[in-house]
């Protein structure tokens, strides 16, 4: 032993129950605490100890600590190891638990546990002296056979690994200056040995068993080290054998061996992708920046991860059509015919269209216009750009913007992220490959905002004609031309678009469609496409205009048409059954024929004559095509109504008028009911009426008083004093739903005047407007 001092630990400890690892002395080891007791232990002895003697204690390995303080402890292992706590890191999630980081300094042997709670206290016996090893100890002198041989196996395990690593290199200048005892101890925690292995280890209290025990490990893993750099060698031969070759194939290059070259250069994506890069029609900037990642793949393994990251990026480069763009189509008068064609009604649409093309043709170089389409839903605005670009002759791609709440779908991801890609934007254009598409961004007021950003501020630079002719995405991280895009943007309300991005857009109201209209495109555009989908012909079905308008009143109650569509859907699967139904009777009829004699067929026929006859009505056999649909089929194939026309049946009578709601389906109509009755001239408002509505109707109330013997309004009693013994009551129906909005004042003081005068508020007319107090009517916005 040395004749330095050794240190003692305390004769008692506390212990930390560990079973993960096994710490050995000289060893240093990270655990986690999160058990009842070894959280106490952290707390009460190392975060609140002030001593040296408080960071000291003693490690049980192999003995999981009990769950919580009730459970009694496990029986403890027989010899630990003292330690000194270096470091303690805490932390919340995902519960309450520190790390230590602990280093062996002694082996102790447990005499007696003196206290189990709140954590375990034992009387301790150490095993084996620490000693104070100082930089400038001598050499030990020969400790025999065994320490050498042990010695000898370290030595020849540390010289197999990189000495160029500084953390080898140290460990081979402390197998010099630290004592041979110590050394079992601290290879067998660097070494790949089992917990099991280490346990034995730390239970070999004798140097002599210790020594014996470690040598098998050293060299089983000696022989490992031995046997994985025979099956590396290979692979490193050919590792310099493709650097050797890569320099003779560009010389032989330059000698004029080309064909041989060309043959290896189509085996080469490398050479493939750079032959393309240089072909590209990409701007200088682009051009440098793929020249650069060209070089730097060259110089890459294969089974690096940015490998291929840079890869796709270059890929990507060379497939964007940085100067590839389609003819547009011109002629204004065929655009019309096709637009036409195409949609009924929609005016505003189509002459800005034919302005674009107009003005297109004056100018070539004309930067493409960012329309904005509002509207409800089911009016055809994402049909119509659709007609757009087959108008224009250019390219379409959609863009769903609904519920999209990151700002890298637009712009991208930057390539420093793992799995990033381009945003929408420039993988549409990569879609479509022209640099000159009809890109509708759809449902562009539904865009979100989260942590990831606000993705409408990054449209802000996508849908600006002064800025997106050097759009930057974070992928490409080069600028790309965005200005020859018509870019098409569809919302059903402006309300939830940012300022900012409305600023940018042309807005193009696309109001709901009326009667006439929808009757229209049902017989020019939804009949015809339904019939084609359920494989009828008009040979087989009429639905005349009558229909189509009690399809519209009585079955649907929308701006756009897709309700209509799906009712006509409806009627064309029922007909559809019917079709079948009938085709299959024929072919039992005819096969009947077939395989029946001739008197037998008679026979059966006049049998069966009465039940053909009264299936007539259901089969729908071919002498009654075509099926013409009138009301009552409706009714069974659709139901009763959904909606009734009843606004002459209740404009019947004095005090009831109608009022225009609007609603982001295009709008409703709305009746306002008053009635009076003897009372202290109270005003009884119902129907779920907000702040405002109920302000108008005092307004309507205040204003009638004032001026009710200019217009003789006079109450029950004959006083012009309407509210003299008088209560009103005003009532607007569907009382579930909550209904506010300045714009009731009108319709409000049109139904209390015919309360007061008596007379009936025409069925045909409906109003809408803010009322003042000295009786104006203000100006509706957007009518």
């Amino acid at each position: 032993m040395s004749s330095v001092s050794p240190i003692q630990i305390p004769s008692r400890l506390p212990l930390l129950l560990t079973h993960e690892g096994v710490l050995l002395p000289g060893s240093t080891m990270r655990t986690s605490v999160d058990s009842a007791r070894n959280l106490q232990l952290v707390r009460n002895r190392l975060l609140k100890g002030t001593s040296l003697q408080s960071t000291i204690l003693g490690v049980i390995p192999n003995t999981p600590d009990p769950a919580s303080d009730a459970q009694d402890l496990p029986p403890l292992h027989r010899i630990g190891t003292a330690a000194l706590a270096v470091q303690v890191v805490g932390s919340n999630w995902p519960k309450p638990h520190y790390t230590l980081l602990i280093t062996g300094l002694c082996r102790f042997q447990i005499v007696q546990v003196l206290k189990e709670k709140p954590y375990p206290i034992a009387e301790v016996e150490q095993l084996d002296r620490l000693e104070e090893f100082p930089s400038t100890c001598k050499m030990r002198e020969e400790l025999g056979e065994l320490s050498e041989q042990f010695y000898k196996y370290a030595v020849q395990l540390v010289e197999m690994l990189d000495m160029s690593v500084p953390a080898v290199a140290k460990l081979r200048r402390l197998l010099d200056s630290l004592p041979r005892e110590a050394l079992p101890d601290i290879l067998t925690s660097i070494i790949r040995t089992s917990n099991k292995e280490k346990l034995q280890i730390l239970d070999a209290v004798s140097l002599e068993e210790r020594f014996k025990m470690t040598i098998p490990l050293l060299v089983r893993q000696i022989e490992g080290l031995k046997l994985l750099q025979k099956t590396r060698k290979p692979k490193q031969d050919d590792d310099k054998r493709v650097i050797a070759i890569r320099p003779i194939r560009r010389i032989t290059h330059i000698s004029g061996t080309l064909e041989d070259e060309d043959e290896d250069e189509d085996n080469d994506d490398i050479v493939m992708l750079e032959k393309k890069i240089q072909t590209s029609s990409m701007p200088e900037q682009a051009h440098k920046v793929c020249v650069k990642e060209i070089k730097r793949l060259k110089k890459m393994p294969q089974s690096m991860p940015e490998y291929a990251l840079t890869r796709n990026y270059l890929e990507l480069m060379v497939e964007l059509p940085w100067n590839k763009s389609t003819t547009d189509r011109l002629d204004i008068r065929a655009a019309r015919i096709l637009l036409d064609n195409d949609h009924y009604a929609m005016e505003k649409l189509k002459k800005r269209v034919l302005e674009y093309l107009a003005v297109r043709q004056l100018k070539n170089n004309l930067k493409g216009p960012i329309l904005c389409f509002v509207g409800p839903p089911g009016v055809g605005k994402t049909s119509v750009g659709r007609s757009v670009a087959k108008t224009l002759g250019r390219e379409f791609h959609r863009i769903a913007l609904g519920g999209v709440c990151d700002q890298s779908d637009i712009r991208g991801h930057r390539r420093t992220y793992v799995g990033s890609m381009p945003g929408r934007i420039i993988n549409g254009l990569k879609t479509v490959g022209v640099n000159n598409p009809v890109f509708l961004l759809d449902e562009v007021d539904k865009l979100g905002k989260s942590l990831q950003g606000d993705p409408a501020a990054a449209l802000l630079e996508v849908l600006d004609p002064e800025q997106n002719h050097n759009f930057t995405d974070h992928y490409l991280n080069v600028a790309f031309d965005l200005s020859q895009v018509l870019f098409i943007a569809t919302a059903n309300t402006t309300a939830t678009i940012p300022a900012a991005l409305l600023d940018r857009m042309e807005i193009i109201q696309v109001p709901g469609y009326t009667q006439e209209e929808k009757i229209e495109i049902a017989h020019r555009h939804l009949i015809p496409k339904q019939l084609e989908q359920h494989g009828l012909t008009p040979q087989q079905i009429q639905i005349p205009q009558v229909t189509t308008l009690d399809i519209i009143t009585r079955y649907t109650r929308e701006a756009g048409v897709r309700s209509l569509d799906r009712k006509l859907g409806a009627i064309c699967r029922a007909v559809a059954v019917k079709v079948a139904e009938g085709q299959h009777k024929e072919a039992k009829l005819d096969r009947s024929d077939v395989t029946e004699r001739e008197g037998c067929r008679e026979h059966i026929l006049e049998d069966e004559k009465p039940e053909s006859i009264s299936d007539t009505t259901d089969l729908a056999l071919p002498p009654e095509m075509p099926i013409l649909i009138d009301f009552h089929a409706l009714k069974d194939i659709l139901g009763p109504p959904m909606y009734e026309m009843e606004v002459s049946q209740r404009l019947s009578q004095p005090g009831v008028a109608i009022g225009l709601a609007w609603t982001p389906l295009g709008g409703e109509i709305m009746f306002v009911e008053a009635s009076r009755m003897d009372g202290e001239g109270q005003l009884t408002l119902t129907g779920q009426l907000g702040d405002v509505m109920k302000e108008s109707a005092h307004l309507a109330i205040s204003w009638l008083r004032s001026n009710a013997k200019k217009y003789q309004l006079t109450n029950a009693f004959g006083s012009f004093d309407l509210l003299d013994n008088t209560d009103i009551h005003l009532h607007f129906p569907a009382g579930a739903v909550t209904k506010d909005g300045p714009s009731a004042g009108v319709t409000i003081v049109t139904c209390l005047a015919s309360l007061f005068s008596g007379r009936l508020v025409r069925s045909d007319v409906a109003m809408t407007g803010e009322i003042t107090l000295r009786g104006l009517v203000l100006p509706v916005c957007s009518m």
